[in-house]
């Protein structure tokens, strides 16, 4: 059994119990690299400040550099149990490296602010991998678009249907969510863009080190301007986490469209065969299981927030073991978003339309029967009106067994309102901003597509 880092006051060594309860480097193995990386900034601080030597430092970096190549070239090391966390093994493991100088690393440092600064690195690199990967779903979504901007098939309301859109419009639904989405995840890395390292176990450290240099050589925007906050502030990781359900629950509602719309019932689409499954029992089903997980991830993603704000909301400042329990909701929830988007990508990117379901789907009169109540209105009359009598002739044709062309002029409905019960006419008509006509929508897919593209470049500028 390896020594606590914190055993001098101790008589006896932790019980096997405690261990099993306290120690939690079964999963924040994970932050190794992040550790590493904020214990070599950590070393030179020191140097600049005067707390080690040239020698010193220059010793504790090769010592360390050594560990993370360890670690990259071998990813089942270290092993996941013998060490309480992940901080007492860079330590122990750098005293095997680098002798007794080791000792000296953790001068001015407390495992509060370490482990601060290495959940706020790792998390910076999760929110612009989830950015990424929602805007090539983005991309994937606009392109479609483009391609589909004049295929007709019904919109819903009510799950019932209710006037004609293309796919393309469609699709562009989900892209302005995927845009909030983009964007509420810049938002929380921006917010949380300080480095915690050099607050101490809360006080400050009482080393003179630049705290702004030390920032800087990490990434970060700032330093952590409050002690005491920095060790117990979280808010990056509930960011992420609400972000990633809001995220979650949008794929979730996309799922549910598509499954419906792969429905025997519905026939709309074909999901591609190779991102889709097959019964065990029947021979002639093809399940949409990705969809329908990406529903179940929605569901446990929320849960994911409201466990981790449950956790929060009690804590009396500054830092509690509570906090330790914050760190395999993060790691669950990236590996999650790291599966679903490029899968979702991938399931669009090959989904097959059937074009003629759709149209024949769009063009039932009953999605068209606002266009006449809209053509009676433009001659004048009141739009309820003109609702009233259209309401009265449709019921008149479905009683009849008759469309309402078959029916013909009558009952304040003329020849030439029946001409705008069509579907092409219909579609084009729908010309304003927002609107689901073929040439508004493909000039939206292209627009879409640029603010995609310059999104993506920001990110790409905000890394260098």
């Amino acid at each position: 059994m390896t020594q606590p880092i914190w055993g001098g006051r101790f008589s006896a060594p932790p019980s096997e119990i405690l261990k099993r309860l306290n120690d939690s480097f079964s999963f924040d193995r994970t932050l190794l690299a992040e550790d590493v990386a904020g214990s070599i900034a950590w070393a030179r601080a020191l140097e600049r400040a005067g707390a080690l030597s040239e020698a010193e430092a220059r010793k504790l970096v090769r010592g360390l550099e050594a560990i993370a190549a360890h670690a990259a070239k071998d990813p089942s090391w270290p092993p996941a149990t013998g060490h309480e966390d992940v901080h007492s093994f860079v330590e122990a493991t750098l005293f095997e490296v680098v002798g007794a100088v080791a000792g000296k690393l953790h001068t001015g440092r407390s495992r509060n602010d370490q482990v601060a600064t290495d959940l706020r690195l790792w998390l910076k690199v999760a929110v612009e991998d989830a950015r990424g990967d929602v805007l090539g779903l983005a991309a994937m979504l606009a392109s479609r678009a483009e391609e589909e901007a004049g295929a007709p098939m019904p919109g819903y309301t009510h799950l019932k249907r209710a006037e004609p859109v293309t796919f393309g419009h469609w699709a562009l639904a989900y892209v302005e969510m995927l845009l909030r989405d983009a964007d509420r995840l810049a938002s929380a890395a921006r917010r949380g863009d300080e480095c915690p390292l050099g607050a101490g176990a809360l006080s400050g450290t009482p080393v003179g080190v630049d705290r702004e240099a030390l920032a800087r050589s990490l990434g970060f925007a700032r330093a952590s301007a409050n002690s005491i906050d920095a060790v117990s502030d979280r808010d990056l990781g509930a960011d992420y986490l609400f972000a990633a359900g809001l995220l979650l629950t949008h794929l979730s509602r996309m799922a549910e469209d598509l499954i419906f719309f792969s429905s025997d019932e519905c026939g709309f689409v074909e999901l591609p065969d190779a991102l889709a499954t097959g019964s065990s029992r029947m021979p002639q089903k093809k399940n949409p299981d990705l969809l329908e997980l990406t529903r179940g991830h929605a569901a446990r993603a929320i849960g994911e927030l409201t466990g981790f704000l449950a956790l929060l909301k009690g804590l009396p400042l500054a830092y509690d073991k509570d906090l330790q329990l914050d760190k395999e909701p993060l790691f669950r929830t990236r590996a999650t978003l790291a599966l679903v988007l490029p899968a979702l990508s991938a399931l669009l990117k090959d989904l097959r339309l059937n074009r003629e379901a759709m149209a024949a789907a769009a063009a039932d009169e009953r999605l068209l029967a606002t266009a006449l109540a809209d053509a009676l209105a433009r001659r004048g009359i009141p739009f309820r009106k003109a609702h009233e009598i259209v309401g009265r002739r449709f019921a008149v044709a479905e009683a009849s067994g008759k469309s309402l062309k078959d029916l013909g002029p009558g009952d304040g409905i003329t020849a030439g309102d029946l001409e705008a019960v069509d579907l092409a006419r219909v579609l084009a008509r729908r010309e304003a901003v927002g609107g689901t006509a073929p040439r508004r929508v493909a000039r939206a897919a292209r627009n879409a597509s640029g603010r995609i593209a310059r999104m993506a470049r920001a990110t790409g500028k905000e890394k260098g």
